[in-house]
């Protein structure tokens, strides 16, 4: 009291109350700004349950088994859901693009239901019949007529089928003819020529018409004419589907809507079908896991960078549309994105760990004396603190003071990240959710189980795993006997079954047999753990194993996850066979890191140089050699000796999948010179 009397009543308050006063201040502020904590929709120990033969389901569906095929009634396919979009946001802004320098233009929803009709009754007036027989191909980057092309499919309920830029001539041959398709939508004359040089080669005679979207030369018109394809202009289909306009023949939810033809590592690619029902399903499923802690409105903006042909992007779309919500597409340069975020400023951000694995290298590279690393990592465990709390927010002393530059880099608004497609390393995960000020969510799934089948719960701050179970699909572990994982053991193959699980690989009844049982259970290849909390960790692979001279099981895929966590690793591609004793790796080094790396070993120079440098590759090794040791890796998984490689694996070097998964095969054949010289200063 008598504190109080002073601080209220001296005249000349001296410093010490002066302090005091400064700190309640603070105190207050603290606690005023300070937001409530998220809500978890289940209890945090305990996020699945367990039922009939070893399956487990989110505990979300603890009152009953009934897995969800849809959140909103009125949206049971994807043409539901963009008109349920139409309607509660009122005809709001719905696609957004952007010229450089420039502020993004919008397209209303009206305006893209009525393209996506005059589109559709164009194609149909061209002789294209409406329904789930027909095939339409969609050769283009992310823009708004990617969704416009995509909606008129589904207005007249036929279905989609998306084109890589990045598979080659001789996927889009294979696509083209596995799937029947007469028409293909592509966005420039350059993607039209490659179809031409296919057809005048005598290859894919299905094929009849090209629509193209941007402007193009007339003399392609004749040159199609030459090979028996009709060359038409977007503008001019939907003018003539204007003039002759259909009524909307909406799908059914068993209905197919799109086959997304998974690139692989080999072979041919492989058509998953997904219905209506797949797709929606899977939307509702991470809606359903929103409720409590993230209710998405028409207020919500989503950028566009990642492949549309890739279900991951599709899913997220359709969350956008379900609600209203925008989604701005980036300029098609991924150089250009940081632009791009800081003029459209998202809200909602899908990201791949690649991405984030950057941000996170920026921040680190830029705190560069001892003093401001401390500073940096006192900010991270303060922050982290208020995160395992369910505390998330961008208004802290700390972010003003350290984050607010990364943040700001992001377009400042970011309040859901989710990043999936490939693992992400947990002290990066914990990290960037202490730097973002936003919620960031993992999930895990791939194309044949539509994209995810299961997500991180809000309010759970743990990393090191994929979530649980989304509330369409259930998830089982099954024995892996050769690689001594059991199911009594909480551990096995993933095996998934829902609402979201497709139908089968198009016109391939083996391949279909391989991934789904009679059981109708999808098989993933991958191996998975649950933990005592119920959540599910991914920690090996089935597929892609080998065996050693002597024997052993490797799975290479997990011992990248682990080398990828060195500083100076970028990428890394580790290699062994039958033949040989002994693993060894291609590494690409971080450009980033690499320099500072050297430059502590009195080491300097170009990447290229650096690569070349033996102490270099002796520190590198090293460095991955003890993170292999702190991992629990066996002396048989580490790598004996590695060669450096300056450019990094990409989509379009074809060397990575466009779903970021190194393509092995064609990684082995490249480096063959160098992987025999490793083993053969190894001998």
């Amino acid at each position: 009291m008598d504190i109080l009397f002073q601080l209220l009543f001296s005249p000349l308050p001296t410093p010490a109350i002066i302090s005091l006063l400064a700190l309640a201040a603070a105190t207050l502020f603290y606690l005023n700004t300070r937001p409530s904590p998220i809500r978890s929709p289940v209890d945090l120990n305990c996020q699945s349950l367990g039922i009939k033969d070893g399956a487990r389901k989110t505990a979300l569906l603890e009152d009953n088994n009934n897995l969800i095929s849809y959140y909103y009634n009125d949206a049971k396919t994807l043409y539901e859901v963009f008109q349920r979009g139409l309607k509660v946001s009122g005809n709001g802004p719905c696609l957004g693009y952007r010229k450089p320098g420039r502020p993004y233009q919008w397209l209303k929803y009206r305006q893209v239901s009525d393209r996506a009709e005059h589109l559709g009754s164009g194609l149909i007036h061209k002789g294209l019949k409406p329904g789930p027989d027909t095939f339409i191909g969609i050769f283009a980057q992310n823009r708004p007529e990617w969704i416009i092309c995509e909606l008129a499919c589904y207005t007249y309920s036929m279905v989609a089928v998306p084109l890589y830029d990045t598979l080659g001539p001789e996927a889009l041959v294979f696509i083209i003819d596995q799937a029947s398709i007469s028409t293909v939508l592509c966005d420039n004359q350059s993607k039209a020529e490659t179809l031409l040089q296919n057809r005048e080669k005598g290859l894919t005679p299905v094929l009849k018409t090209v629509v193209i979207m941007d402007p193009f030369k007339s003399e392609l018109v004749e040159r199609g004419t030459q090979c028996g394809v009709d060359i038409l202009s977007m503008q001019d289909v939907e003018v003539l589907g204007k003039n002759n306009l259909q009524n909307p023949a909406p799908p059914k939810p068993e209905d197919l809507s799109i086959v997304c033809f998974t690139s692989g590592t080999t072979g041919n690619p492989k058509g998953a079908m997904l219905t209506h029902e797949n797709v929606v399903a899977n939307a509702a499923g991470v809606l359903k896991g929103f409720e409590t802690a993230i209710v998405p409105s028409t207020q919500d903006v989503s950028i566009s960078f990642l492949p549309l042909a890739h279900m991951f992007e599709r899913v997220v779309q359709t969350v956008m549309y379900s609600v209203g919500a925008r989604v701005g597409f980036f300029q098609g340069d991924i150089r250009l994105l940081p632009d791009d975020m800081k003029t459209l400023q998202p809200t909602i951000f899908p990201v791949v760990p690649r991405l984030l694995n950057r941000v996170y290298d920026r921040v680190q590279s830029g705190a560069k004396t001892p003093f401001k690393k401390w500073l940096l990592n006192f900010a991270v465990d303060r922050k982290y603190a208020e995160v395992r709390e369910g505390i998330i927010r961008n208004n802290s002393i700390w972010d003003k003071l350290i984050f607010h530059k990364v943040q700001e880099s992001l377009g400042g608004r970011v309040r859901v990240m989710v990043t999936g497609a490939a693992p992400i390393s947990p002290s990066v995960l914990n990290f960037l959710r202490a730097a973002l000020g936003c919620q960031l969510f993992e999930a895990y799934g791939q194309t044949e189980c539509t994209a995810g089948c299961s997500f991180s719960i809000p309010g759970d701050a743990t990393s090191g795993h994929v979530g649980v179970p989304l509330p369409c699909n259930i998830v089982k572990l099954v024995d892996v006997e050769e690689m001594k994982y059991f199911s009594s053991n909480g551990e096995g193959e993933v095996c998934i079954k829902g609402s979201n699980v497709f139908k089968g690989y198009l016109k391939d009844p083996e391949k279909t047999a391989e991934a789904l049982d009679k059981d109708g259970w999808l098989h993933t290849g991958d191996i998975g753990k649950w933990l005592p909390s119920g959540v599910l960790k991914i920690i090996d692979r089935k597929k892609n194993i080998f065996k050693l001279a002597q024997g052993e099981y490797i799975a290479p895929e997990k011992i990248e996850n682990v080398y990828v966590r060195s500083g100076p690793v970028a990428q890394v591609f580790v290699h062994g066979d039958s033949l040989q004793s002994c693993l060894v790796a291609i590494v690409v080094p971080d450009p980033d890191v690499l320099p500072d790396f050297a430059k502590d070993l009195g080491c300097q120079g170009s990447i290229e140089e650096l690569c070349k440098n033996t102490e270099i590759k002796k520190a590198v090794l090293s460095d991955m050699t003890k993170l292999g040791k702190e991992a629990g890796l066996k002396s048989f998984e580490q790598v004996k000796d590695i060669h450096l490689h300056p450019e990094l694996f990409s989509i379009e070097n074809g060397l990575l999948t466009p779903t970021l998964k190194a393509k092995r095969a064609e990684l082995k054949t490249l480096f063959q010179t160098q992987i025999d010289k490793l083993y053969a200063n190894i001998k």
